[in-house]
């Protein structure tokens, strides 16, 4: 690797050194290092307070700019050769091994669900409710999760609209045979997108059907033998099940909400305290990660790195198409340059925004996991830093939205998201546990 970014920003000392007008909160951290990056290294001495840590990720497509940074060498680049990023058998053992932490055994950030972090920091979701401090560092990506269902409901070609499942929903639950839904984890993105998808097809998700908890990885098995009716996840997964012609994908996650925040890179609050320096590496290589995984003809040899057995261990084939914005929904619709892909960098979808944050609190107040009377800009004033990203930007020479907030947000059904009035969203919501 050379001393550029994939952007090709050079990071020469002249540029570091105008990086010294940051806040004042970062001031420490930038007279710690001496000298720039010269090859990709820290000056001796100068260096991340560790040479690594610990990272988990689960097998999906959004965990690539992690998977990236490794394969890439770009951790050992920005002075941290020892990082190990971890496969986690599902988002509760993420959680389990977060609150272990690097020194009981665990980790110490991940490839995470957004609101995960909130619900962990707040000990809605950790054992005894104990808090565990956490930071949200930057967004991974932006679209291209989707909801899926079996194969039994082809005729009824259901899309965007949930409302055609309505009615067979119904039926299932006066036979005492409730349809299942599956999601990945309770209050995380998965979970909230099919939340609102059905809702806003007139299916109320707690008392109309039967959710349930599936790790990404084991959504197309659990699908084959007839366990769930539908599911919403990440790729690879979704296409996986188009492949294997076990059901179609009734919508992407980016035709509900277009340009969507998903994953984030959330770290333990006691490690980026303790490492601010590490904290910056990890970042820098992370964001130059994605950089390089946004690229189109980077895309066949992205799918190739993450396939492999040690990453996801499954066909490049079931990767490569929609990450290249290669739609076959497996209904007879097929989309030949979506707009709707992932996207790990262009957008700014590296940048974590708050009002984003808001919006999956406000979500998560909705279906009853935070108390309606929840500070939701204090707790996002807590996890999310994007101040920690904006130094990394100004670092690598990127730019950084001038805003914290993207704004005012529309989905699919026309309803609006005001970041500086989640009261009045959640009061327009006709589906919802909080009066």
């Amino acid at each position: 690797m050379t001393d550029k970014t994939v952007s090709g920003t050079s990071l020469s000392r002249r540029s570091f050194l105008k990086s010294t007008a940051a806040t004042a909160g970062t001031a420490a951290l930038f007279s710690a290092i001496k000298a720039t990056f010269p090859g990709g290294a820290f000056a001796a001495g100068s260096g991340p307070e560790v040479t690594g840590t610990k990272l988990g990720f689960i097998a999906l497509t959004d965990a690539s700019p992690l998977i990236v940074a490794k394969e890439k060498g770009l951790f050992e680049k920005y002075g941290l050769p020892d990082m190990e990023i971890l496969k986690q058998a599902s988002w509760g053992a993420t959680r389990d091994n977060l609150v272990l932490g690097l020194e009981g055994g665990g980790i110490d950030g991940a490839h995470i669900l957004t609101p995960m972090p909130y619900l962990i920091s707040s000990g809605k979701v950790t054992q005894n409710n104990v808090p565990l401090p956490m930071y949200i560092l930057a967004r991974l990506n932006l679209d291209a999760q989707a909801i899926s269902v079996g194969a039994a409901y082809a005729d009824l070609k259901v899309g965007a609209d949930a409302g055609v499942l309505k009615e067979v929903f119904a039926r299932k639950l006066a036979e005492g045979q409730a349809a299942k839904v599956a999601m990945t984890f309770p209050g995380g993105t998965h979970d909230l997108w099919i939340r609102y998808w059905l809702a806003a097809g007139g299916i109320d998700p707690d008392k109309d059907v039967e959710t349930i908890v599936v790790p990404p990885p084991q959504m197309v098995a659990n699908m084959k033998v007839g366990t769930m009716d539908a599911f919403c996840v990440g790729e690879p997964w979704n296409a996986q099940l188009v492949n294997q012609g076990i059901g179609y994908t009734a919508v992407n996650t980016a035709e509900i909400w277009a340009k969507h925040p998903e994953k984030s890179l959330g770290l333990r609050a006691d490690f980026v305290d303790k490492n601010p320096i590490a904290t910056q590496a990890i970042l820098m290589a992370v964001m130059e990660a994605q950089q390089w995984a946004d690229d189109m003809a980077n895309k066949e040899e992205l799918a190739s790195i993450v396939s492999k057995r040690a990453w996801f261990n499954v066909p490049a084939k079931d990767i490569v198409g929609r990450i290249k914005g290669e739609y076959d929904y497996g209904n007879g619709k097929v989309v030949a340059e979506s707009p709707h892909f992932m996207k790990f960098w262009r957008d700014d979808a590296s940048f974590p925004f708050k009002s984003h944050d808001s919006w999956f609190l406000a979500e998560d107040i909705r279906w009853g996991k935070f108390a309606p009377d929840t500070d939701i800009a204090a707790l996002v004033g807590k996890v999310n830093r994007s101040d920690l990203w904006r130094e990394a930007a100004k670092t690598l020479g990127v730019a950084a939205p001038a805003s914290d907030s993207r704004g005012v947000e529309t989905f699919f059904d026309g309803k609006t998201f005001d970041p500086a009035n989640p009261s009045a969203y959640l009061e327009s919501l006709s589906i919802k546990r909080v009066a």
